[in-house]
């Protein structure tokens, strides 16, 4: 776990603002306070567990389209509550039973998802421990509204109060209203209506008829010129009006009681729930937040190197960002990083030790797949200005005091990120520290990037094993740097190059020039050929990756055209075979009928034929049927035709060259066995075994009928018309399953019109289901745009 002043390189890194986003997509309290208290984990067992939840998340996404814990509230108080014998209010009985309803929701859609598609060990294990309480929820929504009120049919004796209530409120009412029109008080009466103070009915009444109108006064307006008086006649009506008001409040607060020591009862399995529903919102909100900065799930492994591929800064707006490609390990363990200011140097820097902490986190990265970090033991930075004035440190000494922390904290699994390394002091003694400060980090097996300006440390990168150069590309055409990250590249120093464009005159950059070393010369040529050589080497690759996804395209074309052309020779084929067995058929008929005419005619001639010249006249007519046998389409799998074969088994029907499943042993070598939708017997001689299955238990006819579906159960059209989006594909996944089972290439989804929103729902729903081959809006007389028209695989 990272220790107390991890909280410092978080800080710096940025980690801290990936932690709030993240938060964001959750949708309980317990879920963002799991988020917040998210650190990096330096346990591999910890971190492949964290990514492989993850990797679950986004799964269950891509399946589901959306899954909400929006009903989840934090029962948390309710419950310590509970446990402890209180009395719980409506509002949170009601939170609970929405909880309730949430978790069984989405442990139901796990559930639905069929588990050898799509394992999901990490969520089924949590629907699994979810107690489901439904008895519970129940109860309670029988006794409270949604609102938190008690309702009436929560016991008889609530239903009788509140009814006697009601009579009562209406007998002083009436008398109330007959006070107001008796033409006596009409002239005493501030303004014509009832209403209440203190729990008791009132009329208001002008100040200075206080002693003529009796009654009892409750209050008076803020000027003093209106008494709200209760009158004489409706003080026993009032009376009896309290005294069942106490009765109602006595009754709701039993109900209450009742339901509360039932939630205490299951007051543990309730937190545990709490607990299930917090790590499985956490485990949606790192799926939704990967998909919100199209990322992926990282690899994490010992002793592999640092692979990052168009890695991008996730709080860099993918409009602005310039990817960037990253390989750290062996056999190099150190970067140096040179170029302009503003050219990105720092980014890259902040990138690579950021998606470490996202990835040690269990996060997705905005990085492509295949990207992936050894396990470390910590990441440590040193990046920015951070001097004091109080405590009268310069730039120089800010920046060393912190490396020093750092060289006294890291390990041969530690990754260093160093920023304007050797900056702040004589830059001949900076760059010499420098390279000291990279040779010991080298030396203690650390992976380090670190950035500066020095030529010195170029010179070190090509020079010293185990370290490279990199560099951030500028274009001096456009004098601005273009952010990308080149690996084997020390930057180019531009200053004269830069002058030159800008238009300082030729004989001043000549004469300065002159002033460089032969050393420093030699250094810039060797950069500007490397820099050449990179780009030439950049043009050859994009041309190779040019022509192979054209030769990619055209080999999946020519798969196409290959898979067409095979598919109608088969079904040429096949129909050659049915036209075939016609004519062989209607031959033998034919041959029988020859046969019946001879025997007729020997029966009444018997004399002028003998019944063996009967038999080698249908050897002749059987003998004169042609023998049309047609080439077996070809088969990737012949299976082996010696093995013994049980119920269950996956086999090839070699007659047939198609699979199928054996549903019995009919014995005396012949097997039912089930091809598509067809059951057929087939003797052993044409089977051949291709794998085992699991056995067929009972009676195989009826394993058939209950599992196939037939049109007349299934229509072909399913009315979505009044659901939420939500509701709709939960439908829609269910139709589509039985529609396919019903044999149905084309179905019809009936959404209406509207304002469009269920529409693109489940349009964005079809996008990604495996089961749809295409879809589009209907045509005319099929419903237009109140319809999708679906085509199914």
């Amino acid at each position: 776990m990272p220790k107390k002043d991890d909280h410092h390189y978080f800080r710096i890194l940025e980690y801290d603002a990936i932690i709030r986003t993240v938060s964001d997509h959750a949708a309980s309290t317990p879920g963002k306070e799991k988020i917040a208290s998210l650190r990096p984990s330096y346990d591999l067992e910890e971190v492949r567990r964290r990514l492989a939840a993850t990797l679950e998340g986004l799964e269950l996404l891509r399946w589901k389209g959306s899954v909400s814990l929006s009903g989840v509230r934090d029962i948390r108080p309710s419950l310590r509550r509970a446990r402890i014998g209180g009395i719980l209010e409506g509002g949170e009985l009601i939170e609970i039973a929405d909880t309730l309803a949430a978790g069984r929701k989405i442990c139901g859609q796990i559930a639905d998802i069929d588990a050898d598609k799509a394992p999901l060990p990490h969520l089924r294990s949590l629907a699994a421990r979810f107690e489901g309480l439904k008895s519970l929820e129940e109860e309670i929504r029988k006794c409270v509204d949604d609102q938190g009120v008690v309702k009436d049919r929560a016991s008889s004796a609530l239903a009788r109060v509140r009814r006697t209530i009601e009579r009562v409120q209406e007998q002083v009412r009436n008398v109330s209203e007959q006070i107001l029109r008796n033409p006596h008080y009409q002239k005493m009466i501030q303004e014509p209506i009832i209403t209440v103070r203190n729990d008791r009915y009132v009329i208001p009444v002008k100040q200075e008829y206080r002693g003529a109108f009796g009654g009892i006064i409750h209050d008076q307006s803020a000027s003093g010129a209106t008494l709200f008086i209760e009158p004489e006649a409706v003080v026993q009506l009032n009376n009896r009006l309290r005294e069942l008001q106490l009765e109602e409040e006595r009754e709701v607060e039993r109900i209450l009681k009742e339901l509360s020591a039932q939630v205490g009862a299951v007051v543990d399995a309730l937190a545990a729930n709490v607990e299930v529903l917090a790590e499985m919102d956490l485990i949606l909100a790192k799926a939704r937040f990967g998909r919100s900065i199209r990322g992926a799930v990282p690899t994490i492994d010992r002793d592999v190197p640092i692979r990052l591929k168009k890695a991008r800064h996730p709080l860099i707006s993918s409009d602005e960002v310039v990817p960037i490609d990253v390989e750290l390990g062996e056999p190099h363990r150190v970067m140096v990083i040179t170029g302009p200011n503003t050219g990105g140097k720092t980014v890259s820097l902040k990138t690579v030790g950021l998606l470490a902490l996202m990835a040690h986190a269990g996060l997705p990265i905005p990085a492509e797949e295949g990207s992936g970090f050894p396990l470390l033991s910590g990441v440590f930075a040193d990046i920015g200005d951070e001097q004091s004035i109080e405590q009268s440190l310069s730039t120089f000494s800010s920046h060393l005091n912190h490396i020093i922390q750092i060289l006294g904290k890291v390990d041969g699994r530690s990754l260093v990120l160093l920023d304007e390394l050797g900056a702040g002091t004589d830059p001949a003694e900076g760059a010499a520290l420098a390279v000291g400060i990279l040779d010991h980090l080298l030396e203690r097996g650390c992976l380090v990037v670190a950035t500066t300006h020095y030529s010195e440390l170029k010179v070190f990168a090509h020079a010293r094993p185990g370290v490279i150069n990199a560099s951030v590309e500028f274009d001096v055409e456009t004098l601005r740097p273009t952010y990308r990250l080149l690996i084997g590249i020390p930057g180019k120093s531009n200053a004269f190059a830069i002058a030159d464009r800008l238009g300082l005159p030729r004989e001043i950059i000549d004469r300065a020039k002159a002033q460089l070393s032969s050393e420093e010369n030699r250094l810039e040529e060797m950069i500007a050929a490397l820099s050449a050589d990179r780009r030439a080497a950049e043009e050859e690759r994009r041309q190779a990756e040019r022509l192979r996804r054209e030769a990619d395209s055209l080999h999946a074309e020519l798969k196409k055209k290959m898979g067409a052309w095979e598919e109608t020779k088969g079904r040429l084929l096949e129909s050659a075979r049915r036209e075939a067995r016609s004519v062989v058929a209607r031959a033998e008929r034919e041959a029988e009928e020859i046969l019946r005419q001879l025997r007729e005619w020997a029966r009444r001639r018997p004399d002028q034929l003998k019944e063996h010249q009967l038999i080698e006249a249908k050897k002749r007519l059987e003998d004169a049927v042609p023998e049309m046998k047609l080439p077996a389409r070809p088969s990737e799998d012949t299976g082996d035709p010696n093995r013994p074969l049980k119920p269950g088994d996956h086999v090839l029907v070699r007659t047939l060259n198609q699979k199928g499943e054996i549903l019995e042993d009919l014995g005396g070598e012949e097997f039912q066995v089930q091809v598509g939708s067809l059951k057929m017997k087939v003797l052993r001689k044409d089977l051949a075994w291709i794998g085992s299955g699991k056995p067929v238990q009972g009676d195989s006819r009826k394993k058939t009928t209950s599992v196939r579906r037939t049109s007349e159960a299934v229509r072909p059209e399913l009315d979505l018309r009044g659901k939420m989006v939500e509701e709709a594909v939960f439908a829609i996944d269910r139709y589509l399953d039985q529609a396919i089972l019903a044999g149905y290439r084309e179905v019809y989804l009936i959404h209406g019109k509207g304002t469009g929103a269920l529409r693109s729902g489940v349009q964005q729903f079809l996008r990604n289901h495996p089961n749809v081959k295409n879809y589009r809006l209907g045509g005319h007389g099929e419903g237009g745009s109140g319809v999708t028209v679906v085509e199914l695989r």
